[in-house]
């Protein structure tokens, strides 16, 4: 934790003030954020589901995650009464406006990762 009048606490609040991409950045952003937003912009899934679907994620970072999504108002935490419980998360209709800019991003990102893997290759041909 750090302070809110700290000198990196001020420095990134002007940045956010400031610049909308890093607003953007800052809600999206993180080791674990895309994944979880990769898999709900194709629809709602249940708890149990998403930390399956996402190989490596503990369950109290998953818990995290999706608890800032939601505190940003892109995700939505549906509980049903039943026994046993169901938990479902789905995105909000502010969630479902970043679908645009998460598809592109991940094309771009399959671009870059293609011409790293052509780069490394070549590197490995002429060395």
């Amino acid at each position: 934790m750090r302070k809110e009048n700290s000198t990196n606490a001020l420095n990134e609040k002007r940045i956010i003030n400031t610049c909308d991409m890093a607003t953007t950045l800052r809600v999206i952003g993180g080791r674990w954020k895309p994944a979880i937003l990769c898999r709900l912009v194709s629809g709602t899934m249940r708890y149990g589901e998403l930390k399956k679907s996402i190989e490596g994620i503990s369950e109290r970072m998953l818990v995290s995650q999706l608890r800032e999504l939601e505190h940003d108002g892109i995700v939505d935490r549906v509980v049903y009464a039943e026994v046993p419980p169901r938990v479902e998360y789905v995105m909000t209709a502010l969630g479902h406006t970043m679908t645009p800019m998460l598809n592109a991003m991940s094309e771009w990102g399959g671009l870059h990762r293609n011409s790293q893997e052509q780069k490394v290759n070549a590197e490995l041909v002429e060395g």
